[in-house]
């Protein structure tokens, strides 16, 4: 397979699913052979833009024959599509989230692994810019981690709760970054327009790594806020990150090139000397890592199809996308049971 054309397929061409169609439509090494979803009309639009065939139902895209399909219905549909494509011997690549329960992201990861065929969940944050720039700078080894993640009600997404719907890329940064599931979880979450939460804070404690330190994250999301907010901020033994997904940037203040300043500031104050005048930015060294622009979906499908080839593991694989949904329900869980905030 690793010189031939994939057959590339999308379930579900909303709003997320006709991106994926138009990158797998313009992708070399694909070909788009068609969408499968239940209004007719919508997939004869996209069709018509990109190429391929519009069904109804996968049965029809399966008699046609696809290699590998992206599937961006609503999350609730998700495990019914998965296992009929799966046991079919398609791979798939899920959009975030995974599942709306760990039971069902657990068993859509039985499937796949049943079948023997990849499957990546499509936490695409980790391939935004702004997150490329961030892994560059290697193991990070975090000790506290603040992310935030807001925006205005869009209406999108409101079968679920902001937790599955916004949070849950953030809950997959922390997999990336930390590595294992919390320890301990302390959350709050309010409803406002529905019966699931609307805006929901959460720290999470992490265990010590095999340096003896271990990491606590504050995590905010709302689809309730005046205006859009995506940052993290990252504290380590060795530097201080501070990232602004809105406005592209990421800035880091590395130990090691400040070491002179700290020690002169120390001596300073150990003197009993009154900093108080001092502007500290002035003495602190700013780094402003560079951000190459690359579109986070097509990056996403190159590692997806480049794992259908390969037969390598994905890099947001069904255990990523499992973990994160077991936190996020952990997240909802604890809410609702500590807390007289929900309705």
């Amino acid at each position: 397979m690793s010189n031939d054309v994939l057959r590339t397929a999308v379930i579900g061409v909303g709003r997320m699913g006709r991106h994926h169609a138009r990158v797998y439509a313009q992708m070399p090494g694909a070909e788009l052979i068609g969408v499968v979803d239940h209004d007719a009309t919508r997939g004869a639009d996209i069709v018509e833009e990109w190429g391929g065939t519009a069904w109804t139902s996968i049965d029809g895209l399966l008699a046609a024959g696809v290699d590998a399909v992206t599937i961006a219905t609503p999350t609730v549909h998700h495990r019914a599509a998965a296992e009929q494509l799966l046991a079919a011997g398609v791979a798939c690549m899920i959009e975030k989230p995974l599942a709306p329960t760990a039971e069902d992201a657990a068993a859509i990861a039985s499937a796949a692994e049943t079948a023997g065929v990849a499957l990546q969940v499509g936490h695409v944050v980790r391939y935004d810019p702004v997150m490329q720039a961030i892994k560059s700078l290697g193991v990070l080894r975090p000790r506290h981690l603040e992310l935030h993640r807001i925006s205005p009600m869009t209406f999108r997404s409101v079968d679920v709760g902001v937790v599955l719907d916004m949070m849950i890329h953030d809950l997959d940064l922390l997999t990336m970054l930390v590595g294992d599931a919390p320890e301990d979880i302390q959350a709050n979450a309010v409803a406002v327009l529905g019966d699931a939460e609307d805006v929901c804070n959460v720290r999470m404690t992490y265990a010590a790594d095999e340096s003896g330190h271990g990491c606590v994250a504050n995590v905010t999301a709302s689809r309730l806020a005046m205006k859009t907010e995506r940052t993290l901020r990252l504290i380590s033994e060795d530097m201080y990150v501070s990232a602004d997904f809105v406005e592209r940037t990421v800035k880091v203040i590395r130990k090691s090139a400040n070491a002179e300043q700290i020690d002169e500031l120390r001596k300073r104050l150990a003197t009993g000397e009154d900093l108080s005048g001092v502007n500290y930015l002035d003495l602190v060294q700013f780094e402003d890592l560079k951000i190459i622009d690359a579109e986070p979906l097509r990056l996403q499908a190159e590692d997806f199809l480049s794992a259908v080839r390969t037969g390598e593991r994905p890099p947001v694989d069904a255990e990523a996308g499992s973990l994160a949904v077991q936190v996020a329900e952990r997240i909802v869980e604890t809410a609702r049971g500590g807390q007289l905030s929900l309705a």
